[in-house]
């Protein structure tokens, strides 16, 4: 919301400069984002009057032009504006005047011809870009008044940063509201005085969609002088406000929306046939807006409609084919109050946005809309005459204002401060809330225009927001904190970053919401699809880390970095409506092991190095990994990772067909982990070292080529007697001296007692035991 200081001074003007209004606004949660002038710095220019306009004798483009700036001796100014006519008020630099940009003017010969000034466009004196031709005053600008001052240029624009739930501070009138609650300034609001109606003229109104638009105000005006100049007050307050004239019914419209806060449209009475209706849109129905764009209106918009279809998106945008032209004689004003849920949302969808939208999507007030076009009306007769007729006005059930009770305790208990009572319900009272005492309560009745008062909380923060958060002094807190326990067989979420740092991985942080076709691709469950995504692209909820990992990934390669290591510790949301919500461990190589360099071959990444980073990450926990499927992942690069047999996540290399598609040179081999399972740490437990030397026996194992090494090895871990220190895979044997189907598995068997030297009996009798165990789980055989 931006808007001109001055015209805000002239609903309130407390005696406060404006750094100090500005910093009043802002600690009310107003948020000031900029204050600049309504104009650079300039002097020496004036109005000035164009007496006549000659060729140059020397250029066709210069323009010998008699000027009269006030002094009474007209005086000689060469021009090169092409739209320089006789007749006409601009401003002029005289010489000795100062223009933005470090121009100084002098007198100065111009091809042969003394020149003494310079007439000026809005681009030299900095109001606009547009050089195309002189600033045109209207003809009564009084000649030789300083042009800064005409123009009302020593001005501040202040610009406000609003919260979504202060919709009511999107107009002069607004902001003045909370300006005059915080200083006790008078407020001065516009004195709206009834048109009374000329003609009878009436246009019919029905509300078909009541739920969706409460109140509807129309009124006639006819032989309305459409070509009419806008004001230059109203003109010069629409521009610091950041608007552009268009027309005076438009700016008028336009200047009651940034006044009052209420949207207004005008349609050409002429264009309108039969009646108004207020109904949602039926199927196949188009609308061509004032933008130009035609749109498909889907059975959810709201539309203003006549006999013929709708004329206008409501609350959003006219149609151009019923739009003030310069045609126009008659014209139908709108004013109306939309509910927010039948607005909020739709400009996204169209893919535009207005000024009117922007205002009823966050609730505009509902007891303002004859108000404000009764305000309109008034404006519209005095800027192009016309003749108006009687409001006609249809209504539903407006919004309930019920009561918010305040439990005057509530106060300092969540503020810290006791203003007590009285100033309490002072401070509502400036706010335009109705007060009634009930015991150790207030009943508070919010105004019309504040839809963000619904709760007991609300009440508490505006009492903040006035009573001034500058003034309330910290305190400490009244309860005392403890260190929570951080148990020995837990490690930090911390620690695990820290770990995959150490391994040589960088950790990226990517959105929770996706794009559906990342979980399509890499995600097992359905995710939880957004009803009000911010972008196309992101309106799910990621089931999986790896989508936005092979996307950083293509990020990265496009910036020709050849070899990335990345790591993400995110949530996820699984279950129906997302409720299930682990925090896994996701990570991602590519390209070469080692950076390039003179003392190792190059070789790319492969499953074997990721799985070696996973070792390194879960010890002292020992991870197994075993063959198995996953959609994103490549069928026979792939395995599930267990812990104390229990599943835990997934690793393997990037599925060829998602290699293509994302177009990846190489695949990245990837992995996902609960994190849960991975903060799981065992208690170190002292085992003693045995001072006697240790026996060594060698078992080569057959089993079909389906066992996995792993699952053997766990096999004979688990049958292990306690001499059995150490089982250790060290060879694998496919071949000759083997049945087709079948592998040699070879481990290296470590005994040892820690109080005396084993046997070769009591190796033996250790050695039986693990061979049996392989025999029955597994099938084994000893290797001949």
């Amino acid at each position: 919301m931006k808007f001109s200081e001055q015209w805000l001074r002239t609903f309130v003007d407390p005696a406060l400069d404006t750094e100090a209004l500005a910093h009043a606004l802002t600690m009310a949660g107003l948020e000031v984002e900029e204050i600049a002038w309504a104009a650079p710095g300039f002097d020496g220019v004036v109005v000035a009057e164009v007496r006549h306009v000659g060729s140059h004798p020397d250029a066709d483009r210069l323009r010998v032009c008699e000027v009269d700036a006030g002094h009474g001796t007209p005086r000689t100014v060469v021009c090169g504006a092409p739209d320089v006519a006789a007749g006409m008020r601009v401003p002029c630099a005289l010489p000795g005047a100062k223009l933005p940009g470090g121009i100084e003017i002098r007198e100065a010969s111009v091809r042969g011809i003394a020149s003494a000034g310079m007439l000026c466009s809005a681009r030299e004196l900095g109001l606009s870009d547009d050089a195309s031709g002189l600033l045109r005053l209207p003809s009564d600008a009084p000649v030789g008044t300083d042009f800064r001052s005409y123009y009302d240029l020593d001005d501040r624009l202040l610009t406000l940063k609003l919260t979504s739930n202060r919709g009511d501070c999107l107009s002069v009138l607004g902001v003045a509201r909370d300006a005059a609650a915080l200083t006790g300034a008078t407020l001065r609001p516009v004195s709206i005085e009834p048109v009374t109606p000329t003609i009878a003229d009436r246009v019919a109104v029905r509300i078909e969609a009541g739920d969706a638009c409460r109140r509807y105000c129309g009124r006639v005006v006819r032989h309305v002088n459409v070509g009419a100049a806008t004001p230059l007050w109203m003109r010069r307050r629409l521009e610091k406000s950041g608007l552009r004239s268009i027309g005076a019914v438009v700016d008028v419209t336009n200047y009651v929306m940034l006044e009052l806060g209420q949207p207004l449209h005008a349609f050409d009475l002429a264009k309108l046939e039969g009646d108004i209706r207020v109904r949602f849109a039926r199927t196949g129905e188009r609308l061509l807006c004032l933008n130009e764009a035609d749109v498909a209106l889907a059975p959810d918009y709201l539309v203003i409609a006549d006999a013929t279809g709708p004329v206008a998106l409501a609350g959003i945008m006219g149609g151009k084919p019923t739009a003030v032209g310069d045609d126009t004689v008659d014209l139908f004003l709108e004013s109306a109050f939309f509910e927010p849920q039948a607005i909020g949302g739709r400009s996204r969808r169209l893919g535009f946005a207005s000024d009117s939208s922007h205002r009823f999507e966050r609730g505009v007030d509902f007891g303002m809309a004859a108000c404000a076009l009764e305000r309109a009306t008034r404006l519209i007769l005095e800027c192009c005459g016309g003749e108006p007729g009687p409001i006609t006005e249809a209504l539903t059930e407006l919004p309930a204002r019920p009561p918010v009770r305040l439990r005057t305790a509530r106060v300092p208990k969540l503020l810290g401060i006791d203003p007590g009572a009285d100033a309490v319900a002072a401070i509502f009272e400036r706010l335009s809330m109705l007060v009634l005492r009930d015991g150790d309560s207030l009943a508070v009745t919010p105004p019309s225009f504040r839809f963000d008062i619904v709760r007991e909380e609300d009440l508490v923060e505006e009492v903040a927001r006035v009573y001034g958060y500058d003034r309330i002094a910290p305190q400490p807190l009244a309860t005392a904190s403890a260190m929570l326990p951080l148990p020995e067989t837990t490690r930090t979420i911390r620690e695990l970053r820290a770990g995959l740092a150490l391994r040589d991985y960088q950790e990226a942080v990517t959105y929770a919401f996706v794009d559906p076709a990342w979980e399509a691709d890499f995600g097992v469950p359905p995710p939880l699809v957004l009803a009000n995504p911010i972008a196309s692209q992101m309106s799910v909820m990621r089931t999986t880390l790896l989508g936005g990992l092979v996307d950083r990934l293509r990020f990265n390669l496009n910036r020709r970095q050849i070899r990335v290591r990345l790591f993400e510790i995110g949530t996820v949301f699984l279950g129906a409506g997302g409720t299930q919500q682990p925090t896994r461990v996701g990570g991602l190589a590519y390209g070469p092991v080692l950076p390039e360099q003179w003392g190792s071959p190059a070789r790319n990444i492969d499953f074997f190095d990721v799985k070696g980073d996973l070792e390194a990450l879960c010890h002292p926990l020992a991870p197994t990994f075993e063959p198995a499927h996953h959609p994103a992942l490549h069928p026979g690069r792939a395995a599930r990772v267990f812990l104390a047999g229990q599943p835990v996540g997934w690793c393997g290399e990037l599925h060829p067909r998602w290699q293509r598609k994302y177009e990846l040179p190489l695949a990245p081999v990837m992995f996902e982990l609960d994190a849960e399972y991975l903060q799981g740490v065992p208690v170190p437990t002292y085992q003693e070292l045995s001072r006697f030397p240790s026996v060594r026996r060698d078992l080569a194992l057959v089993v079909d080529e389906k066992v996995s090494a792993a699952s053997l090895q766990g096999c004979l871990l688990r049958a292990a007697p306690d001499v059995v220190w150490e089982v250790v895979l060290f060879d694998v044997y496919r071949g000759k001296g083997l049945d087709i189907g079948k592998k040699s598995l070879a481990f290296r068997i470590l005994l040892q007692d820690t109080q005396r030297t084993l046997t070769d009996e009591e190796a033996d009798a250790a050695m039986a035991v693990l061979i049996t165990a392989a025999e029955q789980e597994h099938g084994a055989s000893l290797r001949s």
